[in-house]
Order: structure tokens, then C-alpha cells, then sequence
């Protein structure tokens, strides 16, 4: 068996639990209360044990996508209310907490909102120094016909009458309306007022806090062990090994494993160079290219891809392990959207793709995984690499996949196809920087189709493969828009991959926002 996650240390002295029921929202909400500078994290509804620490000072009920009307639609855990500390329910939360305290919930008729909504403020409280009309975001097909006893109607919409509740004195509140997306402008003040007003959170979540309390758990954990840290040039192993380093010093051995799926090994160098400069620690370089390759011949699936990679990057790991010496620890990346991403613990979200940093590991591995950015999304990882010290140029690059191209190249993975996509890449990359529109976007690259198209070049046919140029902005990777980039710039792109890489002879440009699509295809 997996030898299991060493406990991540809770760096900060208060947090707010959030129980998902399922919404495609959850991580919005963690996002908001995280930018509020209060620590928080997301929980199956059954995670009843977490809620007994002592720092815990809130608990905010998701939406979901069920009625509670529904056989098998989740439950308001007993020990919610047991608790005593503040309680919010968003939608579907809103419906549990007034069917569990007396309130009456009903199927909407005419009521349903799915869209922009105009709320109507009765009584301030949380809406305090706000306008007395707010733009909101509703989502929901059933509605709060009566708040449960002793509870008042703060605000109303034009078709629902209670659009928001409050209990007086017990610090329980439920918002029919999504507070923690965009659409509802003034959702992260009204959150914040939860927060510090009701909560009485200090909000001194930050990461030089973060990165202080880190080494001590790092250094108190690892003890006299060594560790072995995987690097790829990216920012999140980068951010994880000058941690690691910083609290272990020589006794972390950073490796780079090179499996063939990279974009520019020159790039990747020069990451490198950058991050043993500023850590002192050397990098070892291992060739594993064609290992690789031979595994993923043939294959076409990208979750068997991922698993194929994510194997053979452990059993390298074990290999340089013992060339080390006695090796016990592996630090890898992680952040939260991946775990999140995965499902990986976390019964309530549905899987969307296996993150090989979590979910390509083997059930048999040899080394005990330490993931110090595990609780943290990309945003705060950023700001943790300032904390340390680290150059902007590898802090701020755009995110790269673990399983690198293999995921890029839809299909059969080929010395062919890479030669093409890495083409593809360069040239788009090159034209983002000279441009000044690299820093305006989050993530860009191109992706190579399994498809080939009639095409005239010259005065001759041609039947090549195609182009998929990607471009998105986000804060984290948990949602994104595909961005608007000029299209005299497409126009150039698309001129300049045809007539330079041989083998394409078709560009597009993927207008998907995140959801309904990921950011990777693959």
C-alpha cells in the first residue's frame, strides 16, 4: 500500500471549514474566503472530526446540484449545528439549514432564477454599507418559502421572497444567491462581513506566515532523513524544493528527470540554473527519454498516458533514490486544484482528470511523499516564491503539465508529432513575448490534433495534421476564460507555424472558458 501523506501543518491560527455538496462553484467560495486572508479548506459533508478543532470559526454550506427533495440528495450532518460556531448555507445550503431549524422549503414554480438576478436589501447586517439593490448571480430550482422560526428575511428578489436569512444571535445565515462568483460584483464584501463580523476572524492568513510556520513542519517532520525532490523547471516543483531546501538544506537532492515530453530542454536549463542559484542545491539530470517513450508507444488514451508516466516517474525516483544513499522522503508539487481535481480523498467532487503529481501514483511506492503547497492554489504559490526569494522570470512562467507534451499530442505520441508541436510552440511563444501579451495571459500553447484536413499550399494538395492554439486567463487554474487575444496576432501565428513546421497546414484558436471545458485537452 501507499504509505500515507504525511499531516499537513495548519499554518494558520483560525480557518473556515467549507462542506461541498457538490457545486461547480465550491472552490470559488475557497478562493473568495482565501483572498479575504482567512484560511480555509473543502470537505466531504461526512469530515465531521475536522470540525471539532478548536481553530475552527466557521462553516459554510455549499450548493449543489440536487434538491433536497431528492431520494438520495445529501444530508445536513448533525454535528454542523453542534458545533456552535457560525454556520452560512449557499443554495442548496440555504435549504438544509432551513429544513433542519423549521423553515419550509419548496419546489419553485414561477420562482426558479437560473442567471442575473436584482437582490432587494430588507435588513443590512451582513449587507451593511452596501446598496440596497445588489446585482447577484442566482442558480436554483427550489426556494425558502418561510425562514425557520425566530429567523428574519434579510433580502428578497423580485420573484422569491426570501432571497436571504439570518437567526439572530446564533450566527446562522442562508443566501439563496452565489456570493462567491463574479457575477455577483459586491459577493466578496458580503463574505468578508461574514467573516470578520460574524466569525470574528483576525484575517491574518499570509504567506510569510505561510512559509515560517512551513519550515518548522518541514524541519520537524523530516527530522534527519533525506529527500529526493522532483523538478521540472516549472514553478510549483521549483517553489517546492527551494522550501524544501530552505528547511533541510544539503539533505534534499533535487533530480530533473527528462522524459522526452518537454518543450525546449533549453528552457528548462535555464529554469534550472536559476533555481540552483537560488538555492544552493544541485540539480541532477536524468536522461530517462526513451524509457519513457517506449512505454507510451501506441498508447492513445490520456488517462492511460498519465498512469504510464506517473508510474514511471516513481520507479525512476526509486532507481536515483538508491544512488543517493538511504533516501526516505519524495517532495513533489501539488497544489490544491490538483487534489481537488483528482478527488483524491474527497468523496464530493467528481473526478475530471488524473493529475499525475496525485493520481498516477503506483499503489506500490517506496517513498513517503511530502507535498508542502498541497493546501495552496497557484496564486498563493506565486506569492510564497516571492517570499523566498525566487527570480520573477521562474515564479511568474506560464503552468506546464507533468505529463508535459504527452498530453498535448492528442493521439499517438510519435519522434514526428512532438517535432511538430514543439515547433508550433516555440513559435507561439516567441510571438507572446515579443508582443507583450505572455504577462496577460495565464496559460498558452498549442495543441496537435489526431486529424488531418485537405490544404493548398503552392499549387499543390496537401492532407496535414492541424493546430489547436489554446490561450485562457485565470487567478488560479480552477476556473478560466480563453482570452481575447488580437487578431492580426492569430493572423501571424497562424502564418508563420504553416509556412515553418512542416506537416501543418491548419491553425485554429479554442474559444472554451473553463467550465464547461479544462484548460488542457487532454
Amino acid at each position: 500500500m501507499t504509505p500515507p501523506a504525511p499531516p499537513r501543518p495548519r499554518t494558520a491560527t483560525e480557518w473556515i471549514a467549507i462542506l461541498d455538496f457538490g457545486s461547480q462553484y465550491t472552490q470559488l467560495i475557497a478562493r473568495r474566503i482565501r483572498e479575504a486572508r482567512v484560511f480555509c479548506e473543502i470537505l466531504p459533508p461526512d469530515a465531521v472530526d475536522r470540525l471539532g478543532d478548536e481553530r475552527l470559526r466557521g462553516i459554510v454550506l455549499s450548493g449543489g446540484p440536487a434538491s433536497i427533495y431528492d431520494r438520495a440528495a445529501p444530508e445536513l450532518p448533525p454535528d454542523v449545528l453542534a458545533r456552535q460556531v457560525p454556520v452560512l448555507g449557499i443554495c442548496y445550503g440555504m435549504h438544509l439549514l432551513a429544513r433542519e431549524l423549521g423553515g419550509r422549503v419548496r419546489p419553485a414554480e414561477r420562482e426558479r432564477e437560473y442567471g442575473p438576478a436584482v437582490l432587494e436589501v430588507e435588513t443590512r447586517g451582513v449587507f451593511d454599507g452596501l446598496d440596497a439593490r445588489l446585482d447577484v448571480w442566482m442558480s436554483h430550482g427550489d426556494v425558502v418559502d418561510r425562514p425557520p422560526p425566530g429567523g428574519r428575511v434579510l433580502a428578497r428578489s423580485p420573484t422569491v421572497a426570501c432571497a436571504a436569512f439570518e437567526i439572530p444571535g446564533r450566527g446562522i445565515y442562508g443566501f439563496q444567491f452565489h456570493p462567491e462568483v463574479v457575477h455577483t460584483p459586491r459577493g466578496g464584501e458580503i463574505l468578508e462581513r461574514f467573516l470578520g463580523n460574524v466569525c470574528g476572524c483576525a484575517r491574518n492568513w499570509e504567506m510569510g506566515t505561510f512559509v515560517a510556520d512551513s519550515l518548522a513542519a518541514i524541519r520537524e517532520h523530516a527530522g534527519d532523513r533525506d529527500a529526493l525532490c522532483a523538478v521540472s523547471g516549472g514553478v510549483d516543483s521549483s517553489v517546492a524544493a527551494a522550501l524544501v531546501g530552505r528547511a533541510i538544506g544539503e539533505r534534499l537532492h533535487p533530480i530533473f528527470v527528462d522524459h522526452g515530453l518537454h518543450r525546449d530542454l533549453d528552457d528548462v536549463r535555464r529554469m534550472l540554473d536559476l533555481l540552483e542559484e537560488s538555492t544552493g542545491a544541485r540539480v541532477n539530470w536524468v536522461d530517462a527519454s526513451d524509457r519513457f517513450l517506449h512505454l507510451l508507444r501506441g498508447v492513445t488514451d490520456p488517462e492511460r498516458k498519465r498512469r504510464i508516466i506517473g508510474e514511471t516517474f516513481i520507479r525512476v525516483f526509486e532507481t536515483e533514490a538508491k544512488k543517493v544513499g538511504v533516501v526516505d522522503l519524495l517532495v513533489q508539487g501539488t497544489l490544491y486544484p490538483d487534489v481537488i481535481e483528482s478527488s483524491v480523498g474527497h468523496h464530493a467532487a467528481a473526478r475530471i482528470k488524473t493529475h499525475h503529481n496525485v493520481g498516477g501514483l503506483p499503489e506500490r511506492m517506496h517513498l513517503e511523499l511530502l507535498e508542502p503547497l498541497r493546501d495552496l492554489f497557484k496564486d498563493e504559490v506565486r506569492q510564497v516564491g516571492e517570499e523566498l526569494g525566487l527570480p520573477r522570470d521562474l515564479v511568474y512562467r506560464h503552468p506546464f503539465p507533468g505529463p508535459g507534451l504527452a498530453v498535448r499530442v492528442l493521439g499517438e505520441i510519435t519522434d514526428d508529432r512532438l517535432r511538430k508541436l514543439r515547433g508550433a510552440d516555440r513559435i507561439f511563444r516567441d510571438l507572446l513575448r515579443e508582443t507583450g501579451l505572455y504577462d496577460e495571459t495565464w496559460q498558452a500553447f498549442p495543441v496537435l490534433l489526431p486529424v488531418r484536413s485537405v490544404g493548398v499550399m503552392g499549387d499543390g494538395r496537401t492532407y496535414e495534421e492541424a493546430i489547436v492554439l489554446r490561450a485562457v486567463t485565470s487567478r488560479d487554474g480552477m476556473t478560466a476564460d480563453w482570452a481575447r487575444l488580437p487578431h492580426d496576432f492569430l493572423a501571424e501565428c497562424s502564418r508563420r507555424i504553416i509556412n515553418e513546421v512542416g506537416g501543418i497546414n491548419r491553425v485554429a484558436y479554442d474559444i472554451t472558458s473553463k467550465p464547461p471545458g479544462t484548460i488542457e485537452w487532454e
